[in-house]
This record gives C-alpha cells, sequence and structure tokens, in this order.
C-alpha cells in the first residue's frame, strides 16, 4: 500500500485530533496566544496602516460574520475580519516566533480561527482545538523549510516570508476545522491555500509597510481557502512534495519530510513557541539586554565611546546593515529592525518588560541622543553567536568608555522561550499595556478573563464583541 502523501498525513492528523486529546500545557498555551494576539491587535491601532486596514474592509461592505477589533460593533465579511486582524496581530512586530523555523505563527493562525469560529458560531473548545492544530501545521512547515547546514531558512535565503507562506497553510487547516470539514477536505484546504501563499521580505532590508500586511493576507486567504472548500473546491493531493507542488515552487525542491511527519500529534511544537517581551524584531532582543545590563552594572550611556555588538552571521543583513540606515532610522517602524538601535533602547529605554512600545516612536528614532549613540554602534558577525542560531538569537556586546575601560555583555537565550519563559502576570501584564489607554476602565481585565475561561465559551463572539469599539487613545 502506497504511503499516505504529506498533505493527507497533516490533514488526518487535524482531523483526528480531538480537543479532549490535547496535552494540557498545549491548551494553556493556546489560551496565552489568544491573549497576547488580541492586546496587539489593540496597540497597533496607533498605526496609520491600521487605520488604512480598517477602513479598506470597511469600505468593502458585505455580510456581518465576524468583528474586527477596533472596526466597529456591526461585523465584516470573516476573510475581510481575518485579512483586518491579522494586519493589526503583526504591524507591531510583537508578535511570537516559533524557532529555529523564525516563524510568526499565531498572527496569521489565531485571526484566522477567530473569524471562521465567528462564521460557524463555533465554542472556546473548536477554537482551541483548531489554533492548536493550525499553528502545529504551520511550525512543521517551516521547519521542513529549515536547512540545518545553513543554519537559517531557506524560505527566508530565498526571499520569502516563510510567516505568512506556511500560515496560509496552517491557518487554512484550523478554518478548515472550525467550518466542519473532514480529512479530505482539511486536504483540500491546503492544496486550495497553497496557491494562495505569499510575502517577500525585502522591506525588512530597505524598507515599506508591505510586511505588515502579510499575515493578514494569509489569514484572508485561509478563511477564503476553507469556505471555498466547503462549496466544493479541490486541490491536489500531492500539493507539498508533487513535482509542481508547494515544496518544489517555494524551495526548490528541497525540504525535510521527516520535520512533518515525526512525532506528529504526539510531540508538539506549540508550548515551545517564543513569546515577545519587547516590540521590535526578534533579533534585536538579546541587544537590549545586553544593553540593560551593562547599565545596570553602571556604564554610562554619556561616557561611551564605542560599542560593537556581536550577533549571528545570519542576522546582520537584517539589523545590521545597511549600517547608515540602521544608525539612522526616520521611524519606529525602521528602529524596530535596528541594532543599533536595540542596543540604545537598553541604554535609554525601559518600560513594559524592559522595553515598551513607547521606546519605539519617529520621534525617539529621531532623537539626537540616541542618534549620536547609534552612531558609536558597529554590529558584527560572532562565531559563537552563530553557532548557537537559530535556536537562539544571541547578542554578545562590547562596549568601551572614554576611561579605556571595557564593558562586556553575553545574552545567549531569549526572553520568552522555554528557557526563559514569561509568566502568566507578564503575559497578563504585556495585553494591559498593550490595551492602556483604548479600553475602558475594566474592559481589559475582564477579556483577559475571558481569554483564561476560553474553553468554557459557548460562542467566541464572547470574546470578540467587547474589542470591536476602541476609545481614543488618552
Amino acid at each position: 500500500m502506497a504511503e499516505p502523501t504529506l498533505g493527507r498525513t497533516l490533514a488526518g492528523f487535524a482531523a483526528d485530533t480531538s480537543f479532549g486529546s490535547l496535552p494540557t500545557d498545549v491548551v494553556v498555551s493556546v489560551q496565552q496566544r489568544v491573549l497576547d494576539v488580541l492586546g496587539l491587535c489593540v496597540a497597533a491601532h496607533r498605526l496609520p496602516t491600521s487605520a488604512a486596514i480598517v477602513s479598506y474592509v470597511r469600505d468593502q461592505g458585505g455580510a456581518a460574520q465576524a468583528h474586527v477589533v477596533g472596526g466597529g460593533p456591526g461585523g465584516s465579511p470573516a476573510p475581510l475580519a481575518a485579512l483586518a486582524n491579522g494586519v493589526l496581530a503583526h504591524s507591531l512586530d510583537y508578535d511570537d516566533t516559533h524557532l529555529p523555523s523564525v516563524l510568526h505563527p499565531s498572527a496569521s493562525v489565531v485571526p484566522t480561527a477567530l473569524a471562521a469560529a465567528e462564521l460557524s458560531g463555533a465554542s472556546g473548545e473548536e477554537v482551541v482545538r483548531a489554533i492548536a492544530v493550525g499553528l502545529e501545521v504551520c511550525a512543521r512547515l517551516g521547519m521542513a523549510g529549515y536547512d540545518p547546514q545553513a543554519g537559517n531558512s531557506t524560505f527566508f535565503e530565498r526571499g520569502q516570508h516563510a510567516t505568512s507562506i506556511c500560515g496560509t497553510l496552517g491557518g487554512s487547516v484550523a478554518a478548515g476545522l472550525l467550518l466542519g470539514l473532514d480529512a479530505e477536505g482539511l486536504l483540500d484546504c491546503l492544496g486550495v491555500a497553497a496557491s494562495m501563499a505569499s510575502g517577500l521580505i525585502e522591506s525588512n532590508r530597505t524598507g515599506g509597510t508591505v510586511k505588515r500586511l502579510h499575515c493578514g493576507w494569509a489569514a484572508h486567504a485561509a478563511v477564503t481557502a476553507a469556505d471555498l472548500v466547503r462549496r466544493g473546491f479541490t486541490g491536489p493531493p500531492t500539493v507539498l512534495e508533487g513535482r509542481f507542488g508547494f515544496f518544489q515552487a517555494f524551495l526548490g525542491g528541497q525540504y525535510d519530510a521527516a520535520q512533518i511527519t515525526g512525532g506528529l500529534g504526539v510531540e508538539w511544537a506549540v508550548p515551545g513557541i517564543f513569546f515577545k517581551p519587547y516590540p521590535a524584531n526578534h533579533f534585536t532582543h538579546t541587544a537590549v539586554d545586553a544593553a540593560r545590563a551593562l547599565r545596570e552594572q553602571g556604564l554610562d550611556p554619556d561616557r561611551v565611546a564605542r560599542l560593537v555588538l556581536g550577533v549571528p552571521a545570519p542576522v546582520v543583513r537584517t539589523i545590521g546593515q545597511p549600517i547608515e540606515v540602521k544608525r539612522t532610522p526616520e521611524t519606529g517602524y525602521q528602529a524596530q529592525f535596528s541594532g543599533p538601535y536595540a542596543v540604545v533602547t537598553g541604554l535609554l529605554g525601559g518600560g513594559g518588560l524592559g522595553a515598551s512600545l513607547d521606546d519605539y516612536t519617529d520621534e525617539l528614532a529621531r532623537d539626537p541622543r540616541r542618534r549620536a549613540l547609534m552612531a558609536k554602534v558597529e554590529v558584527v558577525a560572532d562565531e559563537r553567536a552563530t553557532a548557537i542560531f537559530p535556536a537562539q538569537f544571541p547578542a554578545i556586546l562590547t562596549a568601551v568608555d572614554l576611561d579605556g575601560r571595557e564593558w562586556r555583555q553575553e545574552v545567549l537565550t531569549n526572553r520568552g522561550g522555554p528557557d526563559r519563559p514569561l509568566s502568566e502576570a507578564e503575559l497578563t501584564g504585556k495585553f494591559l499595556d498593550n490595551t492602556k489607554g483604548w479600553l475602558p476602565d475594566g474592559r481589559a481585565a475582564e477579556v483577559a478573563e475571558r481569554v483564561r475561561g476560553l474553553t468554557g465559551l459557548a460562542h467566541v463572539s464572547e470574546l470578540l464583541r467587547p474589542l470591536a469599539e476602541l476609545e481614543e487613545r488618552r
């Protein structure tokens, strides 16, 4: 008997996974990720691109099937609600990361599942099951494209945003489950969604806000694919490994099938996905930590003569090149991808969990004091950091002060991951900080409580409805 295709294997896993079979740590992790994403969706309303996507969705009209966070009480068609919420979730670069695939799974999968759940009237248990499965499919597809010899994702080497590409497929499975599809239907979801997956990462290097759109477009495609499948559309059973399939098209046929099948349904990636403590590109986080540590040891930022930030070699191009641009970000968004700015944030900033959204503003990006410090930062490849990457994103920061004294700090593991997890209180604090000034007093705490009790909700609209209308931020 022929081995099942990879797509059929994933679809069978999804269909066979019940809520009751989910490990406790997976259920807890999913609830935490829903809270994280909802807080990010609220906080993202400070951005002009958020106003743009909400107004775009409103202009499309259509059936009121699902709520957009901050989009008003009326609701929108489910694919458009997923589009808007996915854009909001990813726009602040504050969403979770799976390593070593370097995916941001929740920003696509959670908005997809919430929109599909509102469309279908699903319960909290059904939503948790769908998100868990969708995240797992997303992470395994990303890992199939990870090249251990290169120490990097083949998607990224080819200029592709693995987050939105794999998120489209993982999200489509989550949506398919919530729309009542069986294993054959879920296989078709993968087959249809693969023709919709997209995303390029050139904006990481040279600017543009299009990356904020990627997870929303993935969520839109995922809900659309599942809805079209339940109306009769089908996809190829060999969509992943076929001669003209997903892995050939995106990775040139180079992939590791064992990353999809090994331990499927037994070994879950979901609990190990890293939460972000800081609202910036994940590559920069340990730089913030290292600089904060030097400040706490007594380094005076005004007496710094030189700073050298050692990072993994593949990271240099994202947060250190072109160095002239990274030392002079014009916007808070550009600052999120700057190694020099991360160092300065650790030396001068420090809200929230150690760096907050208030540390990444357009004004601070152009602040003369910060610019003067950034001009002293070099970003270089470090062999030790490169050997650890991408299981972690290490930073080794060396400072020389005006007296010639050398200061050095190594941060080899990221906060928010299994080695340095954020507590439940810290994750709730992040949510409350992100929603501060946007929600009436008490509503944020109410939403957080409902997320903690997500598995007991009869309908997920109980979670989304309180977030549909936001206040003007105080």
